[in-house]
């Protein structure tokens, strides 16, 4: 009775629009209101340890460091790097926007950046050229997907966290997988336009700078995200030690080389990032409630001792999960459904012998898709904000391009050498 009192009161006040933070928050009250009152006085203690952990620097530091880079020009510095880039092949604009949400997903670490930051560019100068404002807004949608794989990722952050997997090595996991769906992409992209006639719209767009400029400007933009993972993989330095690397190496690009950040950005940058990582602290916080309350019930064990009774095939098992992700995403945020998902489904997926990193490529791939998917996804809403069309519409036109994420996930799922490989060649794993 206790425990549909919590699923209850959670979904409830989720339908009802309560943020997420006190939707487990009040869900976790009302079950000790009605199983044990007296254990209410340890929420308090529950929050704070949730946060406190020497992991929970980096977070803020990463989310810094991105938002430095973004003010400090580095955005249309890596469109005109992905025009170099795509020339080769007869590329266009949508070649471009999917290259530089690769390029990108290795700087931000966030896809909600990714899809703001490209998408304010490359939505209206693909319009400018022809492209309808549908089409432009579905790909930069479906790209940006790759900015929470593509290491640095904000989100691997927050799974280390819960699972207690290396960050060095989902980071690396995540490569793979991120490169693979930019690829999977590209190619989508050629056979949609050879199908939709839309080659004869493909124009280049104007760089304002010559191939040599243009590339050691790129190239200081990649610096960035193998400056992280380098330190990080080859033991260097601790994921904070890394992200401060970062903030530093943000901060000389900005000021010193592009010569386009300012100091009075400065205020603005760190209430960005004050906003968004205490929106992420916030619902870790609450989350940890949640988790202990489940953790009390034994939840966990008990759906890992409901697979192993039922005698359910790994493959089904893996095929139930990543439906369950899918599902999931529609209606949560990435943070939440990580600390949700997480705890539950560890102990059932090492009893099939699938460890921490690989469960953590699966969760970061599958919950991606959720940031473009209705009614919810985040990376819809700020392409809606971009764009003005209706998220439905956006959605059926990332569709053919987020089908590319999905099979990358089910290659995830099923074959771990795709995210394990790096790990393993980096002796981290």
């Amino acid at each position: 009775m206790s425990m549909l009192v919590l699923f209850l009161g959670f979904c409830v006040l989720s339908l009802a629009g309560v943020p997420i933070y006190a939707g487990l928050g009040l869900a976790s009250i009302l079950y000790l209101l009605v199983s044990n009152p007296d254990f209410i006085v340890m929420l308090p203690q529950r929050v704070w340890s949730g946060l406190d952990s020497y992991m929970m620097i980096a977070l803020p530091l990463f989310i810094l460091a991105g938002e430095l880079m973004n003010r400090g020009g580095i955005t249309q510095r890596i469109i005109d790097f992905s025009l170099h880039v795509v020339r080769p092949i007869k590329g266009g604009l949508g070649e471009v926007c999917v290259v530089a949400s690769m390029v990108f997903g290795g700087i931000s670490g966030s896809s909600v950046a990714d899809a703001s930051a490209i998408g304010s560019v490359m939505i209206p100068a693909m319009e400018k050229k022809g492209f309808s404002k549908r089409y432009a807004t579905g790909l930069v949608v479906a790209a940006s997907t790759m900015g929470m794989i593509i290491p640095p990722s904000i989100p691997m952050v927050t799974y280390s966290m819960v699972s207690g997997a290396s960050i060095g090595d989902l980071f690396m996991a995540g490569l793979v997988p991120g490169v693979m769906i930019g690829l999977f992409q590209l190619v989508a992209l050629f056979f949609y336009k050879r199908t939709n006639k839309l080659h004869l719209l493909e124009q280049a767009i104007e760089h304002r700078h010559g191939f040599w400029k243009t590339g050691r400007e790129g190239l200081l933009a990649l610096i960035m995200p193998l400056l992280i993972i380098g330190t990080i993989s080859f033991g260097v330095a601790t994921a904070s030690e890394s992200a401060s690397i970062a903030v530093l190496y943000s901060l000389i690009i900005g000021f010193f080389v592009f010569k386009e950040l300012r100091l009075k950005d400065l205020p603005e940058v760190l209430e960005k990032t004050f906003i968004t990582s205490s929106s992420v602290m916030i619902i870790i916080g609450f989350s940890m409630i949640f988790g202990w309350v489940m953790a009390m019930e034994k939840v966990p064990n008990t759906i890992a001792m409901f697979f192993m009774t039922m005698e359910v095939s790994r493959f089904w098992v893996l095929m139930i999960l990543v439906v369950f992700i899918l599902f999931i995403g529609t209606f949560l945020d990435v943070t939440p459904a990580l600390l949700l998902v997480t705890p539950i489904m560890i102990p059932v997926l090492r009893h099939y012998g699938i460890d921490e990193v690989q469960f953590g490529a699966i969760m970061i791939v599958g919950t991606a898709v959720g940031l473009v998917s209705p009614p919810l996804g985040m990376c819809l809403n700020a392409g809606n904000k971009i764009s003005g069309l209706p998220i439905w519409d956006i959605f059926t036109a990332a569709l053919p391009f987020l089908i590319c994420d999905v099979i990358v996930l089910l290659l995830v799922t099923y074959v771990p050498e795709v995210s394990l490989t790096v790990p393993r060649l980096l002796g981290g794993h």
